[in-house]
């Protein structure tokens, strides 16, 4: 239900209006930086598409592109890194202003530094919006207001980080491996949460 709605009788083209959605791996166009970011909002002004950039952290790279914005990317955004091409993904987002925002693995694939960077420009993307994350990297869902763990296809619990790590369940286990793989023990113990 999206409004009081049922989705399965909500025109899909009417739906995805409503939607603003940044995948792990985006797909970018054989075109300029510009139009990459436009496809957000077809009418978009130039106003309006470099304050999507600057939002989204793109406009240090952009910056440092031999034509700026108006810079040809090559297919599917061959001249970027992943961290480059995750934030035109962004400035799109941003510039569409959907009410609802898909985050679909966005930062699975990043370094440190583009991770920072690019959950900076999610803030902000996400500011009075309804926010679905789908993620394996927990520290990317610790703030959200209600935090559904899925296995085989079911939602096997459900709650806030702190609620989840008291009940000590598949969500505590799954932080506990986490924390084990990064390797924050103390003194045999794993950090509290």
């Amino acid at each position: 239900m999206i409004g009081g709605k049922d989705i399965s009788k909500v025109d899909p083209e009417i739906l995805l209006k409503n939607f603003s959605i940044v995948f792990q791996d985006v797909i970018l166009f054989n075109s300029s930086i510009k139009d990459n970011i436009k496809i957000g909002k077809k009418d978009a002004t130039d106003e309006e598409i470099m304050r999507a950039a600057k939002i989204a952290k793109c406009y240090e790279f952009i910056n440092k592109m031999p034509e700026g914005i108006d810079t040809l990317i090559g297919e599917n955004g061959q001249r970027l890194s992943g961290g480059e091409r995750q934030r035109i993904a962004i400035a799109r987002a941003l510039l569409k202003n959907a009410p609802i925002v898909l985050l679909d693995e966005s930062t699975a694939s990043l370094d440190a530094d583009n991770e920072w960077k690019i959950n900076a420009a999610l803030d902000t993307l996400m500011q009075g919006k309804t926010v679905f994350v789908i993620a394996h990297r927990l520290n990317t869902i610790r703030n959200a207001d209600q935090i559904l763990v899925l296995k085989n296809g079911r939602i096997e619990e459900k709650g806030t980080h702190t609620e989840l790590m008291q009940k000590r369940g598949t969500y505590f286990e799954m932080i506990q491996e986490q924390q084990k793989a990064a390797g924050w023990e103390v003194a045999g113990e794993l950090i509290p949460n």
